[in-house]
């Protein structure tokens, strides 16, 4: 089965890789894999004070995820695989697709203004030695116009 890897965080440009994603995963037959990445806090001295932090980190990637995976379900019939993992994004991502052969593509949504986001900045910069196409959605796009394009 074809899988489309997509990150999510609370920008309105993932909303738009994870709809672009759902809507290829259907017209292909695939599936989607939900990501919510948990940076690493840096190192407070007081280690209940950081447990506390990193837990609300916690709580809240994983509240994205439901949230985002309840709307697949909902729109589009889909059940996506959801990953929730604490660290560094680039090499969390490279992981997830070296272990999982299945992944097809790496779908992320670009701001629609300004720079365009940590990930698509490493990962544009480094297209070439990614083992599965990279897909970036322009963040300024609709619901039409993505409906349209995937």
């Amino acid at each position: 089965m074809r899988i489309y890897l997509t990150v999510i965080d609370d920008a309105p440009e993932a909303e738009i890789a994870l709809r672009f994603a759902a809507r290829r995963a259907v017209k292909t037959g695939g599936g989607v894999e939900i990501l919510a990445l948990v940076e690493q806090g840096e190192f407070i001295a007081f280690g209940g004070v950081q447990a506390t932090i990193e837990d609300e980190a916690l709580r809240r990637a994983e509240s994205l995820v439901a949230k985002a995976a309840g709307t697949l379900m909902q729109e589009a019939g889909l059940r996506p695989s959801i990953t929730v993992r604490q660290g560094d994004g680039p090499k969390i991502i490279r992981e997830i697709i070296a272990g999982n052969p299945q992944v097809a593509a790496l779908v992320l949504g670009a701001a629609p203004e300004g720079a365009p986001g940590p990930l698509v900045t490493h990962f544009a910069g480094q297209a070439g030695a990614l083992p599965v196409p990279l897909m970036i959605i322009p963040g300024n796009l609709d619901r039409d116009a993505i409906d349209r394009l995937s």
